[in-house]
């Protein structure tokens, strides 16, 4: 049997997915594992799934991870729905300066290239995480309401003023409701 609607379960209001995309190593299920249970590791866990919502993770300390930002978003303009909300994340914003390939301007810039938001994060000390997802969050549940909204329009009216009624479907319109 089929899970019913997101909005049909009481325990939240809305069902968000997201997807964590980047080249290996840059801190995606890091950054996932920090949100969602408050700790840290270095082991690795590989997840795939459908989203509603992207974040485009690259290692601040790793400049090809962030050249490769840019095939990661010609994959979803070519692969995903043209409204999936996304976030560019500097991950390992934690790291010695000295480390740091990426500047913030940087990456700051690109995210204004595409007109995405951006972060610089750091799963390992928990800067700035659940900053991301609950942006995020937010963002995609703003677009759901308006699209809920959208669509409302297009419900089935009852009693509309613009509707010509005669006197036979005026006097079916109160048989029926009983008045």
């Amino acid at each position: 049997m089929a899970a019913p609607p997101a909005r049909a379960r009481a325990d939240y209001d809305y069902l968000i997915k997201l997807l964590l995309i980047g080249d290996s190593g840059v801190g995606k299920s890091c950054l996932l594992l920090r949100f969602s249970d408050g700790s840290f590791t270095t082991s690795f866990i590989t997840t795939i799934g459908g989203a509603m919502g992207i974040l485009l993770v690259y290692d601040v300390t790793d400049e090809s991870s962030f050249n490769n930002i840019r095939n990661w978003i010609r994959n979803i303009e070519q692969h995903a729905s043209d409204n999936v909300n996304k976030v560019l994340v500097g991950n390992k914003a934690d790291m010695d300066e000295s480390k740091r390939a990426v500047p913030t301007s940087k990456g700051q810039a690109l995210a204004d290239e595409y007109g995405i938001k951006f972060f610089e994060t750091s799963a390992k000390t928990n800067m700035n995480v659940e900053e991301v997802f609950f942006s995020i969050a937010r963002d995609i549940k703003q677009r759901l309401s308006e699209t809920d909204s959208k669509i409302e329009p297009q419900a089935i009216r009852i009693n509309q003023s613009d509707q010509p009624t005669s006197g036979v479907a005026a006097a079916q319109k109160s048989a029926c409701c009983g008045s």
